[in-house]
């Protein structure tokens, strides 16, 4: 069993033999559910170097989480004194009870000082025998199609438009996935990405997918 938790925005905690965090934005997030102090991951997956999603890296690290991203983070997030392994698109992750493996994302990648931040990516986690898919920042492509033939249980979707794909193309995206549940994420954070996560859910059921708009601090287990 995985547990999921949305925390706000586009940060997720995953529970299972191992306990791991994406783009744990969490200090300043003002829909974050909780603060890095209540947070004590093992692993931290950087979908991309913004801000938004680099958030309290390395606080969380200090507390011994080993970073996880493009070899640009990596190196980034060990000149700040933190442990990382470097990664590119492509690649997979072996942690104990899964693995991860980056894919192409859409979008732009910096870090909030200016720096380079590598490629944006979405990452295929698979712990303890389900598949779920955080798409980090992007926009609609078709390759999502391949994607989605990993098998995934959920899918983890940005839907505030603006920066990102909006609900129209997230749906779109679920059609080339074809996940068993979708959440969205990455949206009501700022006024400027305001969405009905609600209807989105709605939408998805309509095709086939379970959607679930969950509240920051809400959880699913697969």
């Amino acid at each position: 069993m995985v547990r999921v938790t949305f925390l706000g925005h586009a940060a997720v905690l995953l529970e299972g033999q191992t306990t791991l965090i994406i783009d744990p934005f969490l200090t300043g997030n003002p829909m974050a559910s909780v603060g890095p102090e209540a947070v004590q991951p093992d692993l931290i997956v950087l979908t991309h170097a913004h801000g938004d999603h680099w958030g309290d890296t390395l606080a969380l690290a200090g507390k011994g989480a080993t970073v996880v991203s493009t070899y640009e983070i990596a190196v980034y997030a060990e000149k700040h004194g933190a442990q990382a392994f470097a990664m590119n698109i492509g690649g997979r992750y072996a942690f104990p009870g899964g693995w991860l493996k980056f894919y192409p994302a859409w979008h732009s990648s910096s870090f909030p000082d200016g720096s380079y931040g590598g490629m944006p990516m979405g990452v295929v986690i698979e712990m303890d025998g389900r598949k779920i898919y955080h798409a980090g920042d992007t926009a609609l492509f078709s390759d999502m199609r391949l994607i989605g033939e990993e098998g995934l249980d959920l899918a983890l979707l940005p839907i505030g438009d603006t920066f990102t794909m909006g609900p129209d193309d997230a749906l779109a995206a679920l059609e080339l996935l074809r996940p068993k549940r979708v959440v969205p994420i990455h949206y009501n954070t700022f006024p400027v990405i305001e969405q009905d996560g609600g209807a989105f859910a709605v939408r998805a059921a309509k095709l086939g997918v379970e959607g679930l708009a969950l509240e920051p601090g809400e959880a699913v287990e697969l």
